[in-house]
């Protein structure tokens, strides 16, 4: 089957131990987007978060990757790590003014990380979540009110679609069944984040219509890879998440709320990077699950003409 609303892939695309690994030898830098998006059926975008881009680079990407392709991209860390949410309209504007929405069909979801010591404060994460555009045309109103130096040029509104979040904790204090009703409120959906560390877990469903899950390593954060037993587990999960199922050892912050059987599509990513784990993990979880793209590129094989 092709992709069916299994968006696997990897976060980001541009590692310097990536190249002679999972790029061929003497691949030129310009095309491993190229590379790496007929490998992969979505890339999780992850500039965005340290410095704002620019609406020409957000095209660039937008055409060199092929139909169907997803694109999720993370929401800037002035927002969520520097201002802590606190009065966050402003950073946001200036974020959706910078392009996000040039992806257009292409763009996946919105990924809002935050930070290890932020602990969950209700109100404060209402009036954050309340802001978030849940259609182009608000994000688009919302970056009207961006810097001048950033609405200079600014394109009018295209088509109207809508538009996903998806919330990334990483206090233990968010483990209230408080905060899932929020996202539930918000349609917004809780990263399901599996790390090696004393980050909160949990796999509670709070999106109508998609999930959204990171991979971070299995034994050391950002480096170790997943064996196939691990890709065979989450290849389990993935299938029953995607029906608003759970599986029996779920673990949730609301044990009351175990599924919904509605239909979603899922994000998932690797962001397994360092010892270039990632890639071929990704490869393999979409080999497990039937996902398969077309003239897909199998990591590490030469593509005659790009090297």
């Amino acid at each position: 089957m092709g992709t069916d609303g299994l968006h696997i892939g990897i976060s980001g695309w541009r590692y310097a131990p990536w190249r002679g690994e999972f790029y061929p030898k003497g691949l030129p830098q310009r095309e491993e987007l190229r590379y790496a998006s007929h490998a992969f059926a979505s890339i999780e975008l992850n500039g965005s978060f340290y410095g704002l881009q620019t609406p020409e680079r957000y095209r660039q990407w937008k055409a060199q990757t092929p139909e169907g392709f997803r694109f999720s991209v993370k929401g800037p860390r002035f927002v969520t790590h520097l201002r802590r949410l606190r009065e966050p309209e402003q950073g946001l504007a200036n974020f959706f003014a910078s392009g996000p929405l040039e992806l257009d069909e292409k763009l996946g979801a919105f990924l809002w990380q935050l930070p290890p010591s932020l602990a969950y404060s209700g109100e404060l994460l209402e009036d954050f979540l309340a802001l978030l555009p849940r259609d182009s045309h608000a994000a688009a109103e919302l970056a009207g009110s961006a810097d001048e130096r950033l609405r200079h040029g600014q394109r009018p509104p295209g088509r109207r679609f809508p538009l996903r979040h998806a919330l990334e904790v990483r206090h233990k204090s968010f483990c209230t069944p408080g905060f899932t009703d929020q996202l539930r409120r918000h349609g917004v959906a809780l990263v399901m984040a599996d790390a090696p560390s004393k980050w909160p877990y949990a796999e509670d469903l709070t999106a109508p219509d998609f999930t959204y899950l990171r991979l971070h390593g299995a034994e050391e954060l950002y480096a170790s890879g997943y064996g196939e037993k691990a890709l065979r587990r989450w290849c389990e999960r993935i299938r029953l998440w995607r029906n608003g199922l759970q599986p029996a050892d779920a673990e949730l912050i609301d044990a009351d709320r175990r599924g919904d059987r509605r239909h979603r599509e899922l994000y998932c990513y690797f962001d397994n990077d360092i010892k270039v784990r990632a890639p071929f993990d990704a490869f393999r979880l979409m080999q497990l699950l039937d996902v398969h793209l077309p003239q897909q590129q199998v990591p590490g094989a030469a593509v005659e003409g790009w090297a």
